[in-house]
């Protein structure tokens, strides 16, 4: 689930273990005045929303400011690997062949879940094995000094203030003891490692005991998820993501969230099935998404698909997450695309910022990272320059705006 502290939130999938490129320097920052100082008035804030005294003393009961949790969110570096390279790591054989055992194993679970909100088993195992290997790393960090100190930190200070009242709401619900929130680095608990306030929202007592508990009970987790999924929009018995195959010419320019078709129109500008088949009819309409450019991996991206955005906004995780899930739906293997397609190093996309910056392209900071935000002004500038507008940034544009 998509936390504010790292790319992706997990105990598994822990962004260190992905990193490409040197961490980036520490920022230099830290609130004013001394923890203990700051966690009473914290306390009084909390009292003020209305959370009880005694969740407010239980929750934070012998929580102590840890310097190593605030050097992991300061010291997090540039992701710089491909979906291909991803995504081949994050799905293994091993879990490609524990998903769909794991939705028949727990069946009868999953069809109740689906049944009340309308989220297929697939989707919620995959989340799963991403997030915590299937619940065999839940993390080894007590959440509540883990979430005070980020809270008192200034970097993120309002962020993790919110967590921190999350957490203490369920204490105050009675879903887990203190001592139990054992969890990631920046607090997220359970399965599929929900954020504290989140938790708070959508924790689900699912197998009838009164209590949310997403760490110790399966169904609570899983319902949980499934509870998040459908507030973020999630449409019920509608697709997600699919491999396809897109023709060695096309306008790459409608390759854009902002463009979105039928089957039946992205059939006509000649897309067609990863396999090389027709593309059914029917469905909702879809973007046209290429994650490493017109020579890479391309999939239709329903309306669903803007959920796993929800609970991730990573492109790569969401992707990831989304294909996962369909394969163990029972979707073949992806299209891989045309060839090999080459990254830039994040030196490289510190210099394409910079010069997209200049021609005035873009205002975005220059970070070395390719989000959103950079894919759209690298989209802008192809257009401009008569190349390719797959918003893929390569060599061939930096080349373009250095002349």
């Amino acid at each position: 689930m998509f936390s504010p502290a790292k790319f992706a939130a997990s105990a598994v999938f822990c962004l260190s273990a992905f990193l490409a490129v040197p961490a980036q320097a520490e920022v230099p920052c830290r609130t004013g005045g001394s923890f203990e100082s700051w966690l009473e008035g914290f306390k009084r804030e909390a009292a003020a929303e209305g959370i009880s005294r005694s969740a407010i003393e239980r929750g934070l009961a012998g929580v102590a400011y840890d310097p190593a949790i605030v050097k992991r969110d300061h010291g997090q570096a540039v992701f710089q690997q491909s979906f291909l390279q991803f995504s081949d790591r994050m799905i293994s054989s091993d879990r490609l062949a524990r998903g769909p055992r794991l939705v028949a194993q727990h069946g009868d679970l999953f069809r109740r879940i689906e049944a009340k909100y309308g989220v297929p088993g697939a989707v919620l195992v995959a989340f799963w094995g991403l997030e915590t290997d299937f619940g065999s790393d839940l993390g080894k960090y007590r959440a509540p000094s883990a979430v005070a100190t980020l809270a008192y930190d200034c970097r993120r200070a309002e962020m993790f203030r919110t967590e921190l009242k999350g957490l203490l709401r369920v204490v105050e619900r009675g879903d887990l003891a203190p001592e139990e929130m054992v969890g990631d680095w920046a607090g997220e608990l359970g399965h599929l490692m929900f954020s504290p306030h989140d938790y708070a929202r959508y924790g689900t007592d699912f197998d009838g005991d009164g209590k949310a508990n997403v760490i110790r009970s399966i169904p609570d987790a899983m319902a949980s998820g499934a509870a998040f999924l459908q507030a973020l929009g999630w449409h019920r018995g509608e697709p997600w993501i699919e491999s396809v195959q897109v023709p060695a010419e096309m306008d790459w320019s409608n390759a854009s969230p902002e463009v979105h078709a039928t089957r039946a129109e992205w059939a006509r500008a000649g897309v067609r099935r990863g396999d090389g088949g027709a593309l059914a009819a029917g469905g909702p309409e879809a973007w046209l998404w290429l994650p490493m450019g017109r020579n890479g991996p391309a999939f239709l991206a329903y309306p669903n698909f803007d959920v796993y955005l929800g609970w991730n906004k990573a492109m790569v995780y969401a992707t990831t997450a989304a294909v996962y899930a369909a394969r163990i739906n029972g979707a073949p293997p992806i299209n891989r695309g045309r060839g090999q397609v080459t990254m830039l190093s994040t030196e490289d996309v510190r210099k394409l910022q910079t010069l997209l910056r200049r021609h005035g392209y873009s205002n975005e900071e220059v970070d070395g990272r390719v989000g959103q935000a950079t894919r759209t002004a690298v989209r802008k500038a192809q257009v401009a320059l008569g190349l390719p507008a797959d918003a893929f940034p390569d060599q061939a544009l930096i080349a373009a705006l250095s002349r």
